[in-house]
């Protein structure tokens, strides 16, 4: 099954949502995860987050959303304006796309909407709205087990922005899909960010889609996770393309910073194996 893309024929740029990742350390157990991490993320920016193999990359994002305490430290919510009808500021896209297998496409989007207060009429219209923003409306009623990775991917996306959140958390929502559909995706991201306005921040191993969407980069030391840079990119997304040679610049900066880490840190994994 095949889909053109996200429409994104909404704007939420009138709400303000900074965040601070103030001083945030966490331990589990005997082993030091993060340490010292502190980092502001702006309204409307992307920040990736990048690093070796058990940096605490997915721990970080999981104590920003507030899945997870941190050992010492805050996330600080400053300028809470948040977009019409937010039902959720702070919500996921995850990389296993989460879906209910005995639920249609609708059915999935709509079980973020029903612990909330919502009538029936205002459900359905969301669930049409972000059906319609993902040109998912065709397959409303098909299974997931009818749709194609990059089409459950879709889904994930229409079920976050059912919320209409005001910070979207991405733990590597394209690491399970192939090389094409990870491109198409990757365009149709840029131009959701791009029209919406939206803050997200973006865990990833791939360097290529750290470059392609964020406008500032975090790199993490491997374990303790602390971090080691933070690289900016200036090229405005809407500009920005496959292979380009800028991009390209960019990626292989990230990769000097972070190529020493990344040896070492699969040295330790296949010593730990």
């Amino acid at each position: 099954m095949g889909s053109g893309g996200f429409v994104c024929d909404f704007k939420v740029m009138d709400f303000a949502m900074r965040l601070h990742i103030n001083g945030i350390c966490h331990s589990y157990d005997q082993v030091e995860a993060l340490r010292d991490i502190e980092f502001g993320i702006e309204p409307g920016e992307i920040v990736a987050l990048i690093g070796p193999s058990g940096c605490g990359k997915s721990t970080l994002l999981s104590i920003i959303g507030g899945l997870l305490k941190p050992t010492s430290g805050k996330v600080l919510m400053c300028d809470q304006a948040t977009p019409d009808g937010c039902l959720n500021p702070l919500t996921y896209v995850f990389q296993d796309f989460a879906l209910l297998p005995w639920r249609t496409v609708a059915g999935n989007i709509s079980l973020v909407l029903e612990d909330h207060p919502l009538g029936k009429a205002e459900r359905e219209a969301r669930i049409a709205e972000v059906l319609a923003q993902t040109n998912l409306a065709d397959f409303a009623g098909a299974y997931p087990k009818q749709l194609s990775g990059g089409m459950k991917q879709r889904v994930g996306i229409a079920r976050a922005l059912a919320v209409r959140p005001a910070v979207l958390l991405m733990d590597e929502p394209l690491s399970a899909l192939d090389a094409q559909t990870r491109i198409l995706l990757l365009d149709e991201f840029a131009a959701l960010f791009v029209r919406t306005g939206m803050t997200a921040v973006y865990v990833t191993h791939n360097l290529n889609e750290a470059v392609r969407l964020a406008h500032r980069v975090v790199a993490l030391r491997r374990r303790p996770g602390t971090i080691k840079a933070i690289h900016s990119i200036d090229i405005p997304i809407d500009q920005r393309v496959e292979g380009m040679p800028e991009l390209v610049a960019h990626q292989n900066a990230l990769w000097d910073l972070i190529r020493d880490e990344a040896i070492a840190a699969d040295k330790e994994l296949d010593h730990v194996a």
